[in-house]
């Protein structure tokens, strides 16, 4: 509790906490509505802002601050399941490829270049035109993007766990008798998680970036 008083004094940090907040509650309304986003000529045609209706409404009689509640809680549940599935899949890989090296290293750091030299936004596209029925599910569509998103961060966790490989830490766990499960719980995760959280974060502004050009072209 102490931490976070003290990161809202910090205004960059109250900000952002501030604005995250907004954007989570304008999601629960979504809840609320009581139009479906999916049905048109609900409402008048083209009317101004107003307190029946606060953003207006569209030529194809929706209601503009409904719709909104909708796209960010798609924009934000697409980008939680693609942020969670990629973290999990980059940490797994990533301590993998460190820590055990040889061919594993071989063969998960060569899949993660050939992924990140995918073309992605191309393969989105193609994706979703052909599985266009299955692409409209918020957690398909967040499950193809945890594809693409996890390369880079396994490749920052990787060149992590192997300088904690070659501390003394490790040595001194292994001569103990801690398994390499334990080893990785108990000692790794604590300096990986600083990385993991940082990455999950930014891994939802890609991933809503890449929502919102996919649903514009």
């Amino acid at each position: 509790m102490k931490l976070f008083l003290d990161l809202l004094r910090d205004y960059r940090f109250s900000v952002g906490f501030v604005l995250i907040c907004l954007l989570f509650v304008i999601a629960f309304l979504s809840l609320f509505s009581p139009y479906d986003p999916a049905r048109t000529y609900q409402v008048r045609r083209g009317l101004p802002p107003s307190w029946q209706h606060l953003l207006g409404t569209t030529w194809l009689g929706q209601d503009v601050f409904w719709q909104l509640t909708f796209a960010i809680r798609n924009s934000l549940l697409i980008a939680f399941v693609a942020s969670m599935i990629s973290r999990i899949i980059a940490t797994i890989f990533g301590i993998v490829a460190g820590y055990k090296g040889g061919i594993f290293d071989r063969v998960i750091t060569s899949f993660g270049d050939t992924v990140m030299t995918l073309p992605i936004i191309v393969v989105l596209i193609i994706v979703a035109s052909i599985l266009r029925d299955w692409i409209k599910n918020m957690i398909a569509l967040g499950l193809l993007l945890a594809f693409f998103a996890w390369p880079w961060d396994a490749r920052v966790i990787r060149s992590q766990v192997l300088s904690l490989r070659e501390r003394d830490f490790t040595f001194t766990a292994l001569l103990s008798g801690l398994s390499t499960f334990e080893l990785v719980t108990k000692e790794y995760l604590p300096h990986l998680f600083p990385i993991v959280f940082t990455t999950f974060i930014n891994n939802m502004s890609w991933a809503i970036g890449m929502e919102v050009t996919l649903a514009y072209l």
